[in-house]
């Protein structure tokens, strides 16, 4: 599973960014964490607001910090 969290670098973004980080390394060790900060790349998924959650290339979340377990359910949802 390839994750991108799609943020600009504010505390709301890292803060996903770190949980989703932790949840991965403990739960889903064979996927990717990867923080895009560039601007016209977050754009090119037609987010309106950021932090922004993909997975496998598919928006799962934006504008919004979920809990850890609608993190958690999220992963559920979309692992191989």
């Amino acid at each position: 599973m390839k994750i991108k969290v799609l943020g600009s670098g504010c505390s709301k973004c890292k803060k996903l960014y770190a949980e989703i980080q932790r949840i991965t390394e403990k739960s889903y060790p064979e996927s990717s964490v990867e923080y895009i900060t560039d601007i016209s790349e977050i754009l090119s998924y037609k987010i309106l607001s950021t932090p922004g959650i993909v997975i496998d290339e598919k928006v799962t979340s934006s504008g919004t910090v979920p809990s850890e377990k609608e993190i958690i359910e999220i992963l559920e949802q979309h692992k191989n």
